[in-house]
């Protein structure tokens, strides 16, 4: 798989809802009933990021729920890659880029949505093919301005800013031309899940996956 082939998958997962849910599981138990209640709200792009010892297999648990899409967050190496395939991980998103990873990528089949900070960083992911990228940490970096001043020099990329983002500043990365998407953690709160008040994620979901673009 090319990372043109790449970014053209991962355009298409990024279409699918405003907001994709940058997840961390501690309780494996929480994996499933999660997802469930993600999914109802109309979020099914889930990225589980590979911070926790039990993350490949709530990627596996999440997986076998109707109507999701599982994938690996903070994939960091070849080895990463590997075992998020193998769990069954749909896609894979990086904080950077290395050329190992993007070889990984490209061996293991995995859409990889690679993440840039610079306009040097953007320019050189374009020039190997990938059109779709992740802005990291977007708050901390200059948030939706700067996101917007890239489009300037560079429209044929587009993103999906993650790190920081609220409901609140949603909307102002989603009205940028070059958004497709963007990526939050509020939607999964550690609090919600260890009570076990999915319903109450769900409803977070729905306002997330409303959210105009």
């Amino acid at each position: 798989m090319t990372p043109t082939q790449q970014s053209d998958a991962a355009l298409d997962l990024c279409r699918l809802a405003p907001v994709i849910p940058v997840i961390v599981i501690d309780d494996l138990a929480h994996a499933r009933p999660l997802a469930e209640a993600l999914v109802a709200g109309g979020l099914p792009v889930l990225e589980v990021t590979l911070r926790t010892d039990c993350a490949l297999d709530a990627i596996a648990a999440m997986a076998e729920v109707p109507g999701a899409v599982a994938g690996a967050g903070t994939v960091l190496t070849a080895a990463h890659m590997k075992a998020a395939k193998e769990a069954g991980a749909r896609f894979a998103v990086s904080p950077g880029a290395t050329p190992a990873l993007i070889d990984a990528a490209r061996v293991e089949e995995v859409p990889l949505l690679p993440g840039a900070q610079t306009c040097s960083e953007v320019m050189a992911l374009l020039e190997q093919g990938y059109h779709v990228q992740k802005f990291f940490p977007a708050e901390s970096i200059g948030g939706a301005g700067a996101l917007k001043s890239i489009g300037g020099p560079l429209p044929q990329v587009t993103f999906c800013p993650t790190g920081g983002i609220t409901p609140e500043l949603a909307p102002r990365y989603l009205a940028l031309a070059n958004v497709a998407c963007v990526g939050g953690s509020w939607v999964a709160p550690k609090a919600l899940m260890q009570a076990g008040e999915w319903a109450q994620i769900t409803e977070l979901a729905r306002a997330a996956a409303g959210l105009p673009r």
